[in-house]
Formats: C-alpha cells, structure tokens, sequence
C-alpha cells in the first residue's frame, strides 16, 4: 500500500485533509485561527512530534498544488506546533474556542516575534530547516489565564 507524504504512517491516526474539513466545517475562510484550530486538533490527536509531521507536509503539499512551494516555511510551522502543545498541556479541554480563550496569544499572528529577529525567520535555513528561536525559548511564551 502506498501513503501519500501527507498521511501519518498508521491508519489511526487523522489525515491533514481530514483535519482541514473538520476545521472547514465551521469556518467561511482559512485563516490564522483555523491554521492554530488545525494545529490543535493535530497536536490533540497526534501529539506534537507526529503533528509536526502532519501538518509540515500537509502544508507543503498544498503550497505545492498551489503551485506556490516558496509558501512553506519551516521553521514557522514547526514553531507554531510546539507553541500549540505547549499550551495544549496546560489546558485539558476538547473545545477550541475554549482553548483559545485560554490562550489568546496564540491568535496573534505576531507571536514568533517574541521568540525570532524578523531577519531570521525571513532567512533561506529558517524557511527549508528549523531554526532554533534567537530571542526567547518557545516553552514560556504560552500560559494557561485562569
């Protein structure tokens, strides 16, 4: 049987697809709360090593069936799953809305730039690899608002 690079490798687990109809399903528009919203549910299902994977290929399929693979960006992406499961372990929750009510930081599109230069995020080695986080670490950037 052969998986497509967007499938994780046992058939239990959800497909980026799958996860982008769920997330669909109640949205008009894919924007950066529906890319956290699928983060979520990737890293809730998967846990984050196997989210990482997941949702780095599923977004480097569709940038490339977009016919624009200088989308991806690496270390963005794997960034914003480890912000989300660091935050997913200080809040046990199955609602998104509450979990990003918990977390609003994780709605601002400007997070990484706590933890980044903007030089380095827009550098070649962070958009093809990851690149560790030269301001702060990633792990205290998120916390749990009672």
């Amino acid at each position: 049987m052969t998986m497509r690079a967007e499938e994780p490798q046992r058939e239990d687990l959800p497909t980026f697809s799958s996860l982008v109809g769920e997330v669909m399903a109640t949205a008009e528009r894919f924007g950066h709360r529906e890319h956290v919203h699928l983060t979520w549910l990737a890293v809730s299902r998967c846990g984050v090593d196997t989210a990482i994977e997941l949702v780095s290929a599923g977004i480097q399929n569709t940038a490339r069936s977009a016919g624009m693979p200088q989308k991806y960006h690496e270390t963005m992406t794997r960034a914003w799953v480890v912000l989300v499961g660091h935050a997913s372990t200080e809040s046990s929750t199955d609602d998104f809305t509450e979990f990003v009510a918990r977390h609003p930081e994780l709605l601002d599109t400007r997070l990484l730039m706590r933890h980044y230069h903007p030089s380095t995020l827009a550098s070649a080695e962070a958009r093809l690899g990851w690149v560790e986080p030269d301001l702060a670490p990633l792990e205290p950037a998120v916390s749990a608002s009672s």
